[in-house]
């Protein structure tokens, strides 16, 4: 609406309505692409239960987010409502903008970790991704790197040249690593085992943006102190991080989507063994009760 000074609103939808402005006159206006709003899911337990997003319009009336932001507002898709608040000033657009916009919100002032990582099918897709087993053609690799922010043009030499060539997901992880260092462990790692070369690949090291081996689980790309997104953070700041998460999704989303994975009923059910330590326990608990 347009409101005039006499309390007239001029619907900005009508097509044939003359909207001229005057000194005095308010514009309320459509929400647009690029505008900060404030988002919100109740309970707010912390800090991060609001955060500032930049929008994007879409058909429908469902509130749409990056997978990574669920974690903070601890929403899940399954009929979660939540409040949009879309701000009315240009001091609270810079306040959102630069204190509350969710890159700003990675590392938490909670407990100086990230709040944030990579959850469900990117981080299930990212042990497979950059497994030592993972080899990749020529055709896959093209469409990988359309996803990327900035690529350079250049291919890097394959893993494998003959008899066709092959590039490992580590290489491709490392066209879009930031220039970091990293050395930890994925899960699995056996304590005692000493061999730099580690037999089942749970020794991570980064080099300089370069992935040289290991698998990256959720020890590496979730929520921990020391972490990867928590180096890049402190290293790149908000916006690095934000690039890194975006870009690993796009790349490892797609490659999962070619490679697929599937999990069925015989999945579910514990071998006998199993349900033989249950049954002992729940026996041994009743007991106790009596």
């Amino acid at each position: 609406y347009i409101i005039r000074n006499d309390g007239i609103r001029i619907d900005l939808r009508l097509p044939n309505v003359q909207k001229h402005l005057q000194p005095g006159y308010k514009v309320e206006r459509h929400v647009q692409d690029g505008d900060i709003v404030m988002f919100n899911r109740q309970p707010s337990l912390h800090k991060m239960s609001i955060m500032g997003h930049r929008i994007k319009i879409m058909p429908y009336s469902t509130f749409r987010m990056n997978l990574s932001c669920t974690t903070p507002y601890n929403a899940d898709f399954d009929g979660d409502e939540m409040n949009m608040h879309v701000l009315q000033s240009m001091e609270t657009r810079a306040e959102c903008s630069e204190i509350m916009l969710v890159p700003r919100c990675v590392v938490s002032p909670q407990s100086n970790k990230p709040c944030m990582g990579i959850v469900q099918d990117t981080l299930l897709g990212s042990r497979g991704f950059t497994s030592r087993n993972t080899f990749l053609e020529k055709d896959l690799v093209m469409n990988l790197v359309m996803h990327l922010d900035r690529f350079k043009g250049a291919l890097p030499i394959p893993a494998i040249l003959k008899p066709k060539p092959l590039w490992t997901g580590k290489q491709i992880m490392s066209m879009y690593l930031p220039n970091v260092d990293l050395y930890k462990f994925a899960n699995g790692h056996p304590d005692d085992e000493t061999d730099p070369l580690s037999p089942g690949d749970t020794r991570v090291e980064i080099h300089g943006g370069e992935h040289l081996c290991g698998m990256l689980d959720k020890k590496v790309l979730g929520p921990s102190s020391g972490g990867l997104i928590h180096v890049i953070f402190n290293e790149f700041g908000p916006q690095g991080a934000r690039a890194f998460i975006g870009g690993h999704q796009r790349v490892v989303n797609h490659w999962i989507l070619q490679r697929s994975y599937s999990i069925g009923i015989g999945d579910t059910i514990a071998d006998a063994r199993t349900m033989d330590d249950i049954v002992t326990t729940i026996d041994a608990s009743k007991k106790d009760v009596k």
